[in-house]
């Protein structure tokens, strides 16, 4: 009867240790957080941040987890510096008062094994709104330059700049900014 309960005291202590939060450190050379807009009907122009440091929490058994992320505004790259400087001014993202753009998640909801939404709040020149990011992408493997576990995934939402107090030239420049994460993290 002791080595029974000993066996079931053991299968559950190994079930807790599985189960247990893991945390991801971003890759910063991996990781691009994109957006991109309507440019007076002519085109769609993409534009991205440089440098992104953050942590992800994932405990795939409980279905949990957590996103941090803070990108340095001052690191946009539209492919010109001169819009570069532009687009840090007072009417987009103020990058002399705001020097970050965060997202902390709220929720991380699963399907399956694998996050598919994320809920959280982006705060950009110090406003603050809920954002829902949807993960088309999602996979992790031991990484065979670093020896440890990694992951990687894509994410996508729709925000309104002006809601940022970035709305300047709208409605012709567009309103509407389709957001798009590319992230790498590496085992903490």
């Amino acid at each position: 009867m002791k080595k029974l309960i000993a066996l079931a005291l053991t299968a559950g202590l190994s079930t807790a240790a599985f189960a247990a939060p893991e945390t991801y450190s971003l890759d910063n050379s991996h990781t691009f957080p994109r957006f991109e807009y309507n440019h007076f009907g002519y085109s769609l122009q993409q534009s991205g941040f440089d440098k992104t440091t953050g942590a992800i929490t994932l405990d795939r058994a409980a279905k949990t987890g957590s996103v941090d992320v803070t990108i340095d505004a001052t690191s946009v790259n539209t492919g010109s510096s001169l819009f570069n400087q532009h687009i840090q001014g007072e009417d987009f993202f103020d990058t002399a008062k705001y020097k970050t753009i965060t997202y902390k998640s709220t929720k991380v909801n699963f399907d399956g094994d694998k996050p598919s939404t994320i809920e959280g709040n982006l705060t950009i020149k110090g406003i603050t709104k809920p954002v829902t990011l949807t993960v088309t992408h999602f996979h992790c493997m031991p990484h065979p330059m670093h020896k440890k576990d990694a992951c990687g995934a894509n994410a996508t939402a729709t925000i309104k700049r002006s809601e940022f107090n970035a709305g300047k030239y709208a409605p012709y420049v567009g309103d509407e900014v389709k957001l798009s994460i590319v992230v790498e993290a590496v085992k903490s």
